[in-house]
């Protein structure tokens, strides 16, 4: 079904931009997760684990990702940075 009205058209261009925007925020945010994942030494794993926070706060407040999903993403992290020796 064509778009007839330029609002439609505009609002559709801009879905387009966004949703590429969004895209990459999630690709970034799981690339950093899994990188932080694989470390294995504590300081190191801390270091990244700011790094990630910072991103997942950031997604959560351009509303990429549901706060309650970044709470429990940031909780989880914490913890297995915490159980690292």
């Amino acid at each position: 079904m064509p778009l007839r009205h330029k609002s439609a058209q505009k609002r559709a261009r801009q879905t387009v931009k966004k949703t590429e925007r969004n895209k990459l925020k999630k690709v970034m945010l799981k690339s950093s997760i899994k990188k932080l994942t694989a470390i294995s030494e504590k300081p190191a794993a801390e270091t990244e684990l700011k790094k990630t926070v910072k991103l997942i706060d950031r997604a959560a407040a351009k509303r990429v990702i549901h706060k309650n999903k970044a709470a429990r993403q940031k909780s989880q992290l914490a913890k297995k940075v915490n159980k690292l020796a």
